[in-house]
């Protein structure tokens, strides 16, 4: 397996992770007398098969429900030598920083380790989350406090947040001093680039980049719509998204959420593939330009959002960035299932998927949207292209995995 530098770590991690979201047997905590043999043969086959792979970097949350319990058993049963392993878990940041202490205590002794690789404050989300995270004696400081006791050996966060966020996280501290974030979870893939930034200031501060999700994220891939695979070929979609990826050397490592041991298969395709990248890149990229510009106007999914409000600005703080990518991105190349998926998390996530959407028609006032935009110069238009995006993706309400039984 191909390796990359991930940072000032200087862990050389595969330039893909075995995430551990979707193989476990509940969102929610349970005992392992309750997992059934099944799901845990499928979960032990399927880090079998990651670390036969040379996929060492193993990444779950104490937030993904039995996943770090099951993981832990899966260690112990494949006789799993923990030298051999890059192990990360994420522990989502709490106002009181004793809390966020007892926690990450809990995932060690789930996992049965003393120490993990990688610890990653879990959603620095919003301005609370960024504070909870950053004040003095804060979720940070207690990392830190973790890693000078042996409990980790580095310390990052992951994001779903906005890029003025994910920057401000990524800017704390002096990496000379190692007072800041050793590495950054964050999401970036063909179809949502709008966080560049944040990668290209964390390069800068030698941090590693982990992708989260590119896979499901970055367009539900292990399921692509017709229009889309005819784009990409001769290549996949999953496979096209994992190699504009990996062709950028600011980018450490994607996250593959496997939920059995055959979902690595078609990742691996595209390692052959990286020593010419852009020739097998490039075509496809103007391709998919083409019919961007053909559905709406511009080649860019995003080039509008440049200039709108973010959504706690906005008229019944509608989430216009969201609300008109999604839609750009279901006319140009056909996502449309999974932009009406993603569109009807607005309002059941919380801030992990924030902001607000119509809820009908009519609560779409244009004088009110054109007023919020300013000086943008598709004010005019973008009350309409906001009504013909609410139709194209209203539809069954949504929550996110981790509410789910």
């Amino acid at each position: 397996m191909l390796t990359k530098r991930f940072g000032r770590t200087e862990l050389q991690v595969p330039v893909f992770s075995c995430g551990g979201m979707r193989y476990q047997y509940k969102w929610q905590d349970r005992p392992l007398a309750e997992v059934p043999k099944d799901n845990q043969d499928n979960l032990e086959a399927t880090i079998h098969r990651a670390l036969e792979l040379g996929i060492n970097h193993v990444e779950t949350a104490r937030g993904y429900g039995s996943s770090e319990r099951q993981l832990g058993l899966a260690f112990k049963n494949l006789g799993v030598r923990r030298e051999e392993l890059i192990l990360q878990t994420k522990v989502s940041p709490t106002e009181n920083p004793q809390q966020f202490e007892r926690h990450f205590e809990e995932s060690l002794d789930r996992l049965g380790v003393d120490c993990v690789d990688l610890l990653a404050l879990h959603g620095i989300n919003d301005e609370t989350t960024l504070a909870w995270s950053l004040q003095p004696g804060g979720c940070f400081d207690v990392a830190q406090k973790a890693r000078q006791a042996g409990r980790c050996r580095f310390i990052g966060f992951s994001t779903h947040g906005p890029t003025d966020v994910i920057m401000r996280a990524i800017g704390h501290g002096a990496p000379e001093t190692g007072s800041g974030f050793d590495y950054v979870n964050l999401h970036w893939y063909f179809i949502f680039q709008r966080n560049w930034p944040a990668i290209a200031l964390a390069a800068q501060r030698d941090m590693g980049v982990f992708i989260i999700s590119p896979t499901d994220k970055g367009g539900e891939l292990f399921r692509p719509p017709r229009k889309l695979m005819k784009l990409c070929e001769p290549l996949s979609p999953m496979v096209f998204n994992d190699l504009f990826c990996l062709s950028h050397s600011e980018v450490s490592t994607l996250s593959l959420g496997a939920a059995r041991p055959s979902d690595f298969d078609e990742h691996l395709k595209v390692l052959p593939l990286l020593d010419d990248a852009r020739a097998h890149l490039d075509p496809i990229i103007d391709q998919l330009a083409v019919a961007m510009a053909e559905a709406t106007g511009a080649t860019d999914p995003e080039a509008i959002i440049a200039g709108l409000p973010r959504w706690e600005d906005t008229p019944n703080h509608f989430n216009l960035p969201i609300i008109l990518w999604l839609r750009n991105i279901a006319l140009g190349w056909g996502l449309t299932n999974y932009a009406q998926r993603r569109y009807n998390l607005l309002q059941n996530a919380g801030h992990w998927f924030a902001g607000n959407k119509p809820s009908a028609l009519e609560h779409i006032d244009d004088a009110e949207i054109i007023a919020a935009l300013g000086d943008h110069p598709q004010r005019h238009q973008i009350p309409d292209m906001l009504r013909d995006g609410v139709n194209r993706l209203m539809g069954e309400e949504q929550s996110r995995l981790s509410q789910k039984e």
